[in-house]
């Protein structure tokens, strides 16, 4: 770990220590530490990162939306299978006799990702949405896990 030092104007100062107390950091450093890290996280997943992963994420999608509109499930069953490759898993929630509320886990190209989120919260009658990317890395091999050499991916997040 490196020590730095910075200088930063006042209303910056002000606004990094409302943010070290909202969120409970224990140091200024910490919550900076953080930023930096979800600075990092967002310029990989842009695929500019020296570090780059190819934009590979994993990802949550959630939104509501009013199950009564005509033709809704259809269109966004449809919009899931066009994009199965990304899905690992979807938990569905009736919220009241009108609404539901359904949170999809991903996996895949950011690009790809955030195409699948526009494809589903773009459909009239889904009334919130919101995509949250990780990045992470495919770490592929033969290997075992103690039932005999296979091979298969991991994701590290």
């Amino acid at each position: 770990m490196q020590r730095i030092t910075l200088s930063v104007d006042d209303e910056l100062v002000a606004a990094l220590d409302r943010h070290m107390k909202k969120r409970r950091y224990a140091s200024r450093s910490e919550a900076l530490r953080d930023i930096l890290r979800e600075a990092a996280a967002r310029e990989q997943l842009d695929g500019g990162s020296a570090t780059r992963n190819d934009g590979f994420c994993v990802a949550t999608l959630a939104y509501v939306y009013d199950h009564e509109t005509r033709d809704l499930g259809r269109r966004l069953n449809q919009a899931q299978h066009k994009h199965h490759d990304l899905q690992v898993a979807t938990l569905h929630v009736h919220l009241d006799h009108d609404s539901c509320l359904e949170v999809a886990v991903l996996r895949g190209p950011a690009k790809a990702v955030r195409a699948l989120a526009d494809d589903t919260v773009s459909q009239r009658g889904v009334r919130h949405g919101q995509l949250h990317l990780v990045p992470a890395e495919r770490a592929a091999g033969r290997h075992s896990h103690g039932g005999g050499p296979h091979d298969h991916e991991h994701i590290h997040a």
